[in-house]
């Protein structure tokens, strides 16, 4: 069964890509899956960093993100190349420009095109992804093109009848950007907390660009057990299809702990390869859905993680409600995916933004704010009776 394949899925259905090279990493045509994670230390943290590298690079993962926000983290970053040859990535997030200063330093750089609205906004998003592909071509540096529905294109929003519609448009147009530039050497995202909104958009996007290698992941996928159903939810029925040929589980862990992204792609492939399918039974996401962003460098306490633990206790009681719950651990995606849910939480150095919908509740401490969630929720679950 696998040789249908250009990974190591079990398939009836033929797909190949073509390849897209990060460095020694090569992801698809008839390559196997590659698995990524994420380093949670923060990155001016060289010698912590380098030992979450280490620890990720020790439990298989082939590409491995460092986030880079400022240009202590670029100082940072050029400290720790010297030190390891594990292929990484970059975000650039907001600023694009840093590209300048990390493609010499990585093997690939993955920019939102969501984010490309936000600096320099008199600047076309044509020429800034010109700046990106230019910069990361003369270091042959591979390119992620990341959609996230926590962070869309806003003009691609208001133009289009509904968010996946919004997203698959978004990555088709940056495709055709990047090809009109001679630029191949990249790979497409298009991720959501919702995993089967993650089936949706990345089934549309491979029908019209067969091509074109996908990176997988449910975005704020969550706490383990939680995360990985959420994961396997899409994973499976995806891969089943042929279609991703890189994928990242993104869990919210401790930083000892992160290793363990890894170990549940492993196991995921490894299922899908067998033909074993343990979320087959999950037909929808019904009651409690708690929504929490993976641990990473840009979580601006280090209590994120703790705090994302206490709620999912705290809240069982009502496991049968149909409740959305986003625990956000920083700005990045933190305000979009919390106004889409009932309640929301998304934390910065001191205080925790509280939400009720798209409406600001309060910003609380750490240690007051489970008590004021708990309050909201109470009211919501009281409304609805």
């Amino acid at each position: 069964m696998a040789d249908l394949l250009h990974n190591n899925a079990s398939n009836t259905t033929l797909r190949r890509t073509r390849k897209v090279v990060a460095g020694p990493v090569t992801i698809g045509g008839e390559e196997p899956i590659v698995v990524q994670s994420m380093c949670a230390t923060k990155t001016t943290d060289i010698l912590a960093t380098l030992e979450q590298i280490r620890m990720l690079k020790e439990a298989g993962a082939a590409l491995i993100r460092v986030a880079v926000d400022s240009r202590r983290d670029v100082d940072a970053l050029r400290e720790i190349r010297k030190e390891t040859k594990a292929p990484l990535v970059v975000d650039l997030q907001e600023n694009y420009r840093l590209v300048s200063d990390v493609a010499p330093l990585v093997e690939k750089v993955r920019y939102n095109p969501g984010h490309l609205h936000h600096h320099e906004k008199e600047k076309s998003v044509k020429d800034k992804v010109k700046f990106i592909v230019d910069t990361a071509g003369s270091y042959n540096c591979a390119i992620r093109i990341g959609v996230n529905f926590g962070s869309l294109d806003p003009e691609k929003k208001g133009r289009c009848n509904n968010e996946m519609e919004a997203a698959v448009a978004c990555a088709i147009e940056h495709c055709d950007m990047l090809d009109s530039m001679g630029f191949y050497n990249y790979v497409v995202s298009l991720k959501s907390s919702d995993p089967f909104a993650v089936i949706k958009i990345n089934q549309a996007f491979a029908e019209k660009r067969p091509e074109v290698p996908i990176h997988l992941g449910v975005t704020e996928a969550g706490l383990p057990p939680g995360g990985i159903i959420k994961t396997r939810i899409a994973f499976e029925k995806l891969l089943g299809l042929g279609i991703g040929e890189t994928i990242r589980v993104s869990l919210t862990l401790p930083i000892d702990k992160k290793f363990e992204e890894v170990k549940a792609a492993y196991e995921i492939i490894e299922d899908v390869k067998k033909g074993t399918f343990l979320s087959s039974r999950y037909t929808g996401i019904n009651g409690l859905n708690i929504i929490s962003c993976p641990s990473c460098s840009r979580v601006e306490n280090a209590s994120f993680v703790e705090l994302a633990e206490k709620i999912r206790d705290a809240v069982s009681f009502a496991d049968d409600h149909n409740i959305s719950i986003a625990v956000m651990g920083c700005r990045v995606n933190g305000p979009g995916e919390t106004d889409v849910a009932d309640l929301g939480l998304w934390c910065g150095p001191k205080k925790v933004n509280l939400k009720r919908g798209s409406k600001l509740i309060g910003a609380f401490g750490y240690d007051e704010v489970v008590d004021a969630l708990l309050r909201e929720l109470k009211d919501i679950l009281a409304s609805r009776t």
